[in-house]
Parts: structure tokens; sequence; C-alpha cells
């Protein structure tokens, strides 16, 4: 029998950890959220965000109660 040896991976197989992100349902849409990526406190780096990204989220949080629901923390 000509079986090739088994050979072991340099590298450890990579462990993803999830990632989160912070949803603001539209109170009057839907199915329409506005959505950012955080950690799993819901703490979001508005220094990663774009511009655009970083007023929609201040919009969402400013709007809550009016505009869109309480803030929920997701697996993305």
């Amino acid at each position: 029998m000509n079986a090739e040896p088994l050979t072991l991976l340099d590298t450890p197989p990579r462990v993803s950890h999830p990632t989160f992100e912070v949803r603001f349902w539209s109170l009057f849409q839907p199915g329409r959220a506005l959505s950012f990526p955080c950690d799993d406190q819901g703490r979001v780096d508005l220094d990663a965000l774009s511009e655009t990204a970083r007023n929609n989220y201040l919009f969402a949080r400013a709007t809550v109660g009016r505009e869109h629901g309480s803030p929920q923390i997701c697996i993305a």
C-alpha cells in the first residue's frame, strides 16, 4: 500500500470570533434598520466609521423613540 505520510499544519486553524453590530430598527418602516459594527457590549468605534456612517449613527442615537427603536446588539 502506497500511503503518503500525513503532514501537520504549520499554523493552527483560525478560530473565528463572532462580530457584533448594533441595530436601530425603524419605527415606521418595517424591516428597515441602521446598523453599525460594535463590540460585544455595544460600543461603537466612532473613529473607525466613515463620516457618513458616523453621522447616521449619531442620527439614529438621537432619534431613538421618535424614528428608531432602542438599539439591539446582534451577531453580525
